[in-house]
């Protein structure tokens, strides 16, 4: 049995290492990226044509835990029959797949270095961020898409795999990137809507948690930056307001705390224009910063204290 201080000790280590990597590379582009191979296998089933549309919802179901099951059990194998130094360079590197806090920072300076130059050439970086028609968005409008986007994934890309490792290890963290995964590559309102139906509510239940927990992170940061009323109010008004019950707390909160307006055109309006959106906006990737950090410290106080009590109990 592996002592309970060495699976601490790890634990931590992979969460440090993994940061570390993050803020180092970045998210390299390679075919070979754990979450590109995961994407290739989702890509072959999750194909529309391939079942009537009667057994579209219940393949959905199916392949949804086929796919979950097989990365935890690729995970399970790696972490219990590798060798230890493969594991001690391996896990950091499968952690930090998991989340993109940089890659996160580095789509943002695209579509802002884009629109430097243009509102069209904005309009073309930004389509690789949101699903939205983005040929007639104004330069604020693409702004707005590009640090909505930076809001959302707050949780999806940072606090959600990070909060899944603290409570159950890299199988937790590799589980939750496959289920989400699955729903950015199949949770639309169209031709895959039956066979991704089932991986969009998951994906909606999965973070649940932990954009909550994001949301009690930016009224934090928000706090000491004298602004807690506005982002509470702004997220209790309009938290509602986009599609789903996850992202428009956590947008809501950021519109408020930074005094700022997004906006989907016909779609939502979040937050007030106390300021103009580049000039708000500007400080967004200072609370991006101060939650990825907050979430960090979050998952190694909970690997601490889950380890402490796993020894105490003779686990």
């Amino acid at each position: 049995m592996v002592p309970a201080e060495f699976l601490i000790i790890f634990s931590l280590y992979v969460l440090a290492a993994a940061l570390v990597l993050d803020r180092l590379a970045g998210d390299p582009r390679s075919a070979l990226h754990p979450v590109a191979l995961a994407g290739r296998f989702i890509a072959w089933w999750g194909r529309p044509d391939r079942y009537p549309p009667r057994l579209q919802r219940a393949a959905g179901v199916l392949f949804w835990w086929m796919t979950v099951f097989l990365c935890a059990f690729l995970i399970f194998l790696f972490l219990k029959f590798a060798p230890l130094i493969v594991i001690l360079i391996g896990a950091p590197l499968l952690l930090k797949c998991c989340f993109a806090w940089r890659s996160l920072e580095d789509h943002l300076a695209t579509v802002t270095d884009a629109l430097g130059k243009s509102t069209e050439a904005g309009r073309e970086a930004v389509k690789m961020l949101v699903s939205r028609e983005t040929s007639s968005l104004s330069y604020e409008q693409v702004l707005s898409a590009a640090y909505e986007s930076l809001s959302e994934n707050l949780t999806d890309s940072i606090v959600s795999p990070l909060f899944y490792y603290a409570l159950f290890g890299l199988v937790g963290a590799v589980v939750y990137r496959a289920a989400n995964t699955m729903d950015a590559m199949l949770g639309y309102r169209d031709e895959r809507e039956r066979l991704g139906w089932w991986s969009a509510r998951a994906d909606d239940l999965l973070n649940f948690l932990p954009a909550r927990i994001t949301v009690l992170f930016l009224l934090l940061y928000f706090t000491f930056r004298g602004r807690f009323s506005a982002a509470y109010r702004i997220m209790r008004r309009d938290g509602k307001k986009r599609p789903g019950f996850n992202g428009g707390i956590v947008m809501g909160a950021m519109a408020g705390g930074l005094g700022i307006r997004f906006e989907k055109p016909g779609v939502y309006a979040i937050g007030d224009a106390e300021r103009p959106l580049p000039e708000g906006g500007y400080e967004i990737l200072r609370a991006v910063r101060a939650v990825a950090l907050m979430a960090a410290l979050f998952a190694a106080g909970t690997l601490f204290l889950l380890g402490s009590w796993i020894n105490s109990m003779g686990i």
